[in-house]
């Protein structure tokens, strides 16, 4: 590498995930002097989304087994006498169980370019050069372009994005922002989608390995609002909530005119789920009401409220989203009414989704950490923490280069930690499957729907499934394609225990050996299965031997929303630096006072801040990141 980092920082951050980059924005922009690395060669770890290409090759290398040693230990001779060194691991371990599937002509696809793509240079391990010092490492800023093979750039200034410094909902996302395929002439057969297209519009997939969305007024939005965060990212309004009840997929009516324009509901079951609806919205105020059943479950509680079965299954499954046997009464009162507060905000939903996929949301704060003057490094392995024999904390970092790198703190995503570390931890795992499908599981007039479907226990035991289904104009597929996202808390290998869901809502045989009642059902183009660590929840006290000013994030949860990454950035930045707030509003540009010697940024040519270009794109303002992220 030409250039050696500085050797002195305030925060060391490991690792690019949700809740490290919300963690790296919020020091930064406190003033704060920070690092922010990853070993991989992409931004956003678990949270990362890719391009078709991208996704292939994160699957090879994750379907590898190959175990890294550690024949490199050459690092600890810079530990000092009354120093301890703590290895962190050299191989990411949170992927298991990676499956894909073609259920098209695999054949045809050979030798079929992807459109668009790059040259493609040498690619590195998931975690980094694997004890490759010679790899070399960058200084960069965050790329607009999402994933390993950048699936493809949001342009425009961010019209219709929720807005920084007004937290007002008309400064918010507006669903139908994004652009919308054109719908095909009356009468014509659907394309059909070939594997090998699919292979050649790679870059128009954007495939998140989380898949969540975010409450209209969840912790996440209220963030993005409050630190203009907003300004670098687009958002598209969830159109449907869908149910699964006796074989077949229903919409769910769930803002008011929903119940009474629905044609599935009788007049009696609408007076019955709005007067619900309702009591959900302020239970508090009538604790008569439930305080004799806050010892059943939720559904038990359902079905003391005279509701038809139907709409039980409604408000159990699509509505509050909670488990039949385990969830209580409280709990779901909570969950709807957490539902009924987001409604109308933004849409006829709660939810909203990030164009260009999930992954776009981590790089928006490395953005933001960068414009405040972060440095970033990706490709960038870190082999070991340095720990004072004296003092007990951690005093600095030693990266693949043999460099030590001091800092006062040290906030480390929890799969960098080796397993020495982790003894006591006890993970629990989520179990994904990304599928890519030729229509939508229900069809309507309109092809640019954004669905979430939470599908009930196929059998006893088993978790729901949140099925999450997007459609072209996210930018997340191709045109006459959806990329369907399906997530549970694991109880065996991801493909056994979303398979079942697979089969009963999709037609998984090849086009010649369709049986007649599968023709309705949408076909699997192709489909990936696997197990992801969810380091969630994990206390502190089970790793061994971590010093005081080390700090752990955790992987995604399988939540649907965001909350838990903010908590937890906000809970461990107000451990660091208690006196401070938590992601300000940036500065007012009238309002920033320069120095006599600095010179002005009209006459610089570089701007000093990305916030004094309030109409730039996203593309300048990336520019303006890293200028500011390199000139330390």
């Amino acid at each position: 590498m030409a250039d050696r980092l500085p050797s002195e920082f305030d925060v060391v951050v490991l690792g690019t995930g949700l809740p490290e980059s919300i963690l790296a924005a919020a020091c930064a922009r406190s003033g704060q002097r920070v690092l922010h690395v990853d070993s991989r060669n992409y931004y956003g770890g678990n949270w990362a989304s890719f391009s078709f290409s991208g996704l292939l090759s994160w699957i090879k290398e994750n379907q590898q087994k190959t175990d890294v040693s550690d024949e490199c230990e050459d690092w600890k001779k810079l530990i000092l006498e009354n120093e301890e060194a703590i290895p962190l691991s050299r191989k990411d371990r949170t992927i298991q169980h990676v499956e894909d599937f073609c259920f098209g002509d695999q054949d045809s696809a050979e030798g079929v370019e992807e459109a668009g793509a790059l040259p493609k240079p040498p690619v590195l391990g998931a975690s980094g050069a694997e004890g490759c010092p010679g790899a070399g490492s960058s200084f960069q800023e965050p790329e607009q372009p999402t994933g390993t093979e950048a699936g493809g750039a949001p342009g425009g200034d961010g019209a219709g994005t929720a807005s920084g410094s007004d937290s007002s909902p008309a400064t918010a996302p507006e669903p139908g922002q994004a652009e919308t395929a054109a719908p095909e002439p009356p009468g014509q057969e659907p394309k059909k989608v070939t594997y090998s297209q699919i292979v050649r519009e790679g870059r128009r997939f954007n495939i998140d390995l989380v898949s969540k969305l975010l409450y209209s007024r969840g912790l996440l939005i209220d963030l993005l609002i409050k630190s203009n965060v907003s300004r670098y990212a687009e958002f598209k309004n969830a159109t449907r909530v869908l149910a699964f009840r006796e074989g077949k997929v229903q919409q769910v009516p769930c803002s008011r005119a929903d119940v009474f324009n629905s044609r599935q509901l009788t007049m009696v079951e609408k007076r019955m789920l709005m007067k619900f609806l309702t009591f959900c919205l302020d239970y508090e105020e009538h604790p008569e009401e439930y305080q004799e059943h806050e010892g059943s479950t939720f559904a038990q509680f359902l079905q003391t409220r005279k509701l038809t079965p139907s709409l039980q299954h409604f408000i159990l499954h699509s509505i509050a989203m909670v488990s039949e046997t385990e969830c209580r009464t409280l709990e779901g009162l909570q969950a709807t009414r957490k539902f009924l507060q987001c409604l109308g905000r933004y849409g006829n939903t709660p939810f909203l989704f990030p164009l260009y996929g999930q992954g776009e949301i981590p790089q928006c704060f490395c953005r933001l950490c960068a414009v405040f003057g972060g440095i970033y490094c990706l490709r960038h392995p870190v082999r070991g923490l340095v720990r004072d024999g004296a003092s007990g904390r951690c005093k600095a970092i030693v990266d693949h280069f043999g460099q030590r790198i001091s800092a006062k703190y040290f906030i480390v995503e929890d799969s960098y930690l080796s397993e020495s570390t982790c003894t006591n931890v006890c993970y629990r795992q989520i179990s994904r499957a990304v599928l890519i499908t030729d229509q939508s599981v229900l069809n309507t007039d309109s092809e640019q729907q954004v669905s979430i479907l939470s599908v009930p226990p196929l059998e006893l035991g088993k978790p729901a499934v949140c099925v999450i289904e997007l459609c072209s104009s996210t930018m997340t597929c191709m045109k006459d394609t959806y990329l369907v996202h399906l997530t549970c808390p694991s109880t065996k290998t991801a493909r056994e225990d979303l398979e079942p869901v697979v089969q009963k809502l999709f037609n998984l045989n090849a086009e010649k050996e369709t049986e007649n009642e599968e023709l309705e059902k949408p076909r699997v183009l192709w489909a990936v299965y696997f197990n992801m660590r969810d380091s969630s929840g994990v206390e502190r006290s089970s790793y061994d031997g971590l010093p005081s000013n080390v700090y752990v994030c955790s992987g995604p949860d399988s939540a649907l929303g965001n909350d838990c990454a903010v908590k937890q950035a906000q809970t461990i930045f107000q451990e660091m630096f208690p006196t401070e707030e938590f992601c300000p509003p940036p500065p007012n540009p009238e309002d920033i006072i320069y120095d006599e010697e600095e010179v002005e940024p009209e006459e610089s040519g570089v701007s000093n801040s990305a916030e004094s270009k309030p109409e730039s794109s996203a593309e300048e303002s990336s520019g303006e990141a890293g200028a500011e992220g390199t000139r330390e």
